[in-house]
């Protein structure tokens, strides 16, 4: 009986703040799978090593983790004033899913080196030496972004100083702007109740006060003290209670219901990757994962964010917007737990250590609106070639 070869696709591994994913030119990938479709998802989920019921992802890419489990396809731009287009997978580890309805912002920093390495950015708006502003239009979600990619000799400079916690080394700095960020990309308003903090009443798990949001990425906030927590928990303490991620599971999908992003309860499952569930908490001192000593001092709140079913392991970059946006507006409870009143900039403490992100909130004809969100992050190639898979 013949057996097909395997099928060689150019890819480059990237590492994108926190996450690392296989990065693709869509000109690169088969016909088939170059447009939207189940041959797309098909390929994709054979690059990751999905769905895997052994939850280790060993045939594949990925690393069996939300941080890990990622896809991106770059192209031309399909908007005007872009250098790129981005689109984003967010592949399920044990079943056969692509996640096509949200943003990565971690891996949102790896974009702009990937395009200027590989040709997609016009040469004349890249100097030789200084910072290549890459204008990407972020195509799940509607959204532009700017990345302001450090250069040195002609090439994206990937080696530097700047520590970014939950990375194990120090890289360049890229700072990211996410440009009006108050929309889901869907069409809904920064709050789609209409409120800053809403009662979520979930059936058979209680009722709890929310405050959920569309910016970067639709997120539902909560109060850690509701939920028995003290904001400082590690990822073992969430990943390792079934009960615990069941009853994430459930706010999750009961307040995508009231955000209007899902029509019944049962949807929910076809959409894991958005809205993202975390619990916010006031400054305290703590422990990293990595042991590290944070005095409360260093920071102005904790948050906690569940990201695919598990607590994330740092803090998500689309999620991060949501803090920023959030935290600069009066009243909601990441604003509260950071200590209520005006604020361009939040710092926060994460499992992995703390991240700063700026935002500046203002009211137009009594809807709040944000221009943009800034924060930093560090992106590196990790391998670059072909990736297989089987014909």
């Amino acid at each position: 009986m013949p057996h097909p070869p395997q099928i060689r696709i150019p890819a480059t591994y990237m590492r994108g703040g926190t996450s690392k994913g296989v990065f693709f030119r869509l000109q690169d990938l088969p016909a088939d799978a170059q447009v939207p479709g189940a041959a797309r998802d098909a390929l994709l989920m054979r690059v990751i090593g999905s769905p895997d019921p052994y939850g280790k992802h060993t045939d594949g890419m990925g690393g069996a983790t939300s941080s890990t489990s990622k896809c991106v396809i770059i192209s031309a731009p399909s908007v005007p004033g872009h250098d790129v287009d981005y689109l984003y997978g967010q592949v399920s580890i044990d079943t056969a899913f692509v996640d096509w309805s949200g943003n990565c912002g971690n891996l949102s920093t790896a974009v702009g080196p990937f395009a200027i390495s590989n040709g997609l950015v016009d040469p004349a708006r890249v100097p030789r030496d200084g910072i290549a502003s890459v204008r990407i239009w972020q195509a799940n979600i509607g959204k532009t972004i700017i990345a302001h990619v450090p250069m040195t000799d002609g090439a994206v400079q990937e080696t530097g100083d700047f520590e970014l916690d939950g990375v194990t080394f120090p890289a360049a700095e890229i700072q990211l702007e996410f440009l009006d960020p108050s929309e889901d990309g869907e069409g809904g308003a920064m709050f789609p109740t209409g409120h800053l903090v809403d009662t979520l009443e979930v059936p058979g798990v209680g009722s709890f006060q929310v405050t959920m949001i569309n910016a970067g990425i639709p997120t539902i906030f909560l109060n850690a003290a509701d939920l028995g927590y003290t904001g400082t928990e590690l990822q073992p303490a969430i990943n390792e209670d079934k009960a615990a991620l069941a009853r994430f599971e459930a706010i999750r999908a009961h307040g995508a219901v009231r955000m209007g992003l899902i029509d019944r309860i049962e949807q929910a499952a076809t959409r894991q990757h958005t809205p993202k569930v975390a619990f916010v908490a006031p400054a305290q001192d703590y422990v990293s994962s990595s042991g590290r000593q944070i005095a409360a001092s260093e920071i102005d709140l904790h948050v906690r964010a569940l990201s695919m079913g598990k607590l994330h392991h740092a803090m998500m970059g689309t999620a991060a917007v949501a803090i920023g946006t959030a935290a600069a507006i009066p009243g909601t409870l990441v604003n509260l737990a950071a200590g209520g009143g005006e604020r361009t900039s939040v710092r926060f403490g994460h499992p992995s250590g703390t991240l700063r992100v700026g935002a500046e909130a203002r009211q137009v004809d009594g809807q709040w609106t944000v221009r943009k969100a800034i924060m930093s992050r560090s992106a590196r190639v990790l391998m670059e070639g072909w990736v297989r898979i089987p014909g």
